[in-house]
């Protein structure tokens, strides 16, 4: 029985990911994490003194058991001293325009977020269309990093946790803040959210 967070539907793209699929491939999110660290001979204790992360939530990272949010695929970045765009982008190769663009989307256990700017590398601005199901928010860890980020709610109500302060947002509202404190989303509303999110690191 397919898990219905397993399937991700926007306007132009419907993915289904099974997680197995992306655990063996040396393309997934983890998988690039994973072997740029072992060439870097950094180790995970290194990453995790660098982000605030447990090494155990960095693990189930590597080994295609959660796909990250941005903001700590951000800070992983960050502490392997790469530009985000090489963990973010499709290195398959692959020619069809539906394939590319099921390779951009990305899942983790309660939301999905789609590259708008795949070719965006070395660049300091990056947008992502974020999908969230409903009544949930990131499983399990609040995230930061350095610079700012711009939210703008397409479809559903969203609260926005930046530090101790909750901002709710409904369809056309929009937040910028310092990206830099911990932060974290959350769909309110029993119907599929969808916002753009806009970040600036230095």
């Amino acid at each position: 029985m397919t898990d219905k967070n397993e399937r991700i539907e926007s306007k132009n793209v419907l993915v289904s990911e099974p997680v197995a699929q992306e655990k063996d491939s040396v393309f997934s999110i983890g998988g690039k994490i994973k072997t740029i660290r072992k060439n870097k001979n950094i180790s995970l204790t290194q990453i995790a003194n660098e982000t605030g992360y447990r090494v155990e939530f960095l693990e189930k990272i590597e080994n295609g058991d959660l796909t990250p949010p941005v903001g700590v695929i951000l800070q992983i970045s960050r502490a392997l001293d790469i530009e985000s765009a090489l963990l973010l982008r499709d290195q398959s190769n692959t020619a069809n325009v539906n394939d590319r663009a099921h390779a951009y989307a990305k899942r983790t256990k309660n939301y999905a977020y789609t590259t708008l700017t795949p070719g965006a590398e070395n660049k300091h601005l990056k947008a992502f269309r974020i999908t969230l199901e409903p009544n949930q928010d990131h499983s399990g860890v609040g995230y930061q990093h350095e610079g700012e980020e711009f939210n703008y709610v397409l479809n559903g109500i969203i609260e926005v946790w930046v530090g101790e302060h909750v901002n709710t947002l409904k369809p056309g509202e929009s937040l910028h803040f310092n990206s830099g404190i911990k932060h974290k989303l959350k769909n309110i509303s029993d119907q599929q959210a969808e916002l753009l999110v806009v970040i600036y690191t230095p």
